[in-house]
């Protein structure tokens, strides 16, 4: 009827609407789904009927006017979330844009062999945080060592880990312990920190390429390892890596077989609440074949008498040329740490040791850590007073290195890979 047409039923011929309907029969009720009125037009209405009176009250409004405002409110809540979306996709892409742009001018300060005052020459080692770079100093022409944070693995905890790494090593400065120089961040966003550089051989190697080692020469190797871990130790850091690969056997300012503890990426600050997010985050690898049985079960309660172990360990796998427990999976060789004796040296070796050094290495390797040496001093003092069967002398090392050049050597045999564990 709004729009001219006329209805060709009388009209008391017509249906009632649904509120007349409603009403007549006495019923109150609400309809906001809508109906249509007598005009055809969709309404939406109330109505009550009043039985003393003997008439109704009814209202009805056009389903278009009543629900416009709602229209309106919808209409600009989905422009809106829209917005936002398309506003979050463009955030998510430039963001995306200027990573990889980073990304890009990372590895371009790895091309072009430039950080700073350091000129990157080769890459020497590589890590779960870093790379290695031997190079040298543009003005002072020194060798360095230069560990960078790997481009790809610069988040906010790898920062955090990398400079906690770096300010813990810097408070160290015993002569057994790897030197620090410097600390920085290039223009292009690569944290780096230069150490000194060492010519020398990790104790992995020495073993794999020459075999076990005289009783002598170990005690001599476990002395400096225990000086500088007396150092860490009395300042409330554990190392909490010990292994032979992290140990370098050098020679440096005219004298042999200095060694050199490396690699403090794993140091835990004693009593440090701030320090535990930052040690459990991440993964971290490490050989369950230097691993002390409270660094397996329980990892944040580890204290210096579980370096000690893991000296014990290494001084056990110098002796023998064999770690401590070997197994097929890292489960087992944890199961054995935690669980199993070791067999005394002499047994593998089936020659005679020195009671004292076999009795000490072994004492090392208790399993509870009241049954060890308990400090670092300690145990330096014990194995400064064993009576190795063929003492090792500066003159053997002289000779020793003289006779040997790591770089001429023949390439070592291939060997079972060593399982890893991540923490």
């Amino acid at each position: 009827m709004t729009q001219g047409q006329r209805p060709t039923v009388p009209r008391d011929e017509q249906p009632l609407t649904r509120m007349a309907a409603a009403a007549i029969a006495g019923e109150n009720a609400v309809d906001v789904d809508g109906y249509r009125d007598y005009r055809g037009v969709p309404v939406i209405g109330a109505w009550q009927w009043l039985p003393e009176y003997g008439f109704g009250v009814t209202t009805e409004v056009e389903v278009a006017e009543a629900y416009r405002p709602l229209y309106i409110l919808r209409a600009a809540f989905w422009s809106l979330f829209t917005l936002l979306v398309l506003c979050a996709v463009c955030v998510f892409v430039f963001m995306r844009i200027a990573t990889r742009q980073r990304l890009f001018a990372r590895r371009a300060v790895l091309e072009a062999k430039q950080l700073g005052q350091y000129h990157l020459d080769e890459k020497i080692g590589e890590g779960a945080m870093g790379v290695v770079y031997r190079a040298h100093h543009a003005m002072m022409q020194r060798a360095t060592a230069v560990k960078l944070l790997s481009p790809e693995k610069t988040t906010g905890a790898a920062i955090a880990r990398f400079e906690r790494e770096v300010r813990l090593t810097s408070q160290l400065c015993h002569p057994n312990t790897i030197a620090l120089y410097d600390f920085g961040r290039a223009p292009e966003g690569v944290f780096y920190y230069a150490m000194e550089y060492l010519d020398g051989i990790p104790l992995d190697e020495l073993v794999t390429r020459h075999g076990a080692l005289p009783e002598g020469r170990v005690i001599h190797i476990l002395r400096k390892i225990c000086g500088s871990q007396a150092e860490a130790h009395g300042i409330g850091l554990i190392h909490r890596d010990i292994k032979p690969a992290n140990i370098m056997l050098n020679q440096r300012g005219g004298m042999v077989d200095v060694v050199k503890v490396l690699d403090f990426g794993l140091v835990k600050a004693v009593d440090a609440e701030r320090e535990k997010t930052l040690t459990a985050a991440g993964a971290l690898t490490r050989t369950p074949l230097y691993l002390s049985p409270e660094g397996i079960e329980r990892l944040n309660e580890v204290d210096a008498r579980s370096d000690l172990y893991t000296v014990g360990a290494v001084g056990y796998y110098l002796l023998t040329g064999s770690p401590v427990f070997d197994g097929d999976s890292i489960v087992e060789i944890c199961m054995k740490q935690v669980h199993s004796e070791p067999t005394p040296p002499s047994e593998c070796l089936e020659t005679a040791l020195a009671s004292s050094v076999e009795a000490l290495i072994l004492m090392c390797l208790a399993k509870k850590p009241a049954d060890r040496p308990q400090n670092a001093e300690v145990l330096e003092e014990a194995l400064s007073v064993c009576a190795a069967s063929a003492p090792w002398t500066r003159e053997d090392a002289a000779l020793w290195w003289q006779k040997t050049d790591k770089r001429l050597a023949v390439p070592p045999p291939r060997r079972r890979p060593t399982p890893a564990i991540s923490t």
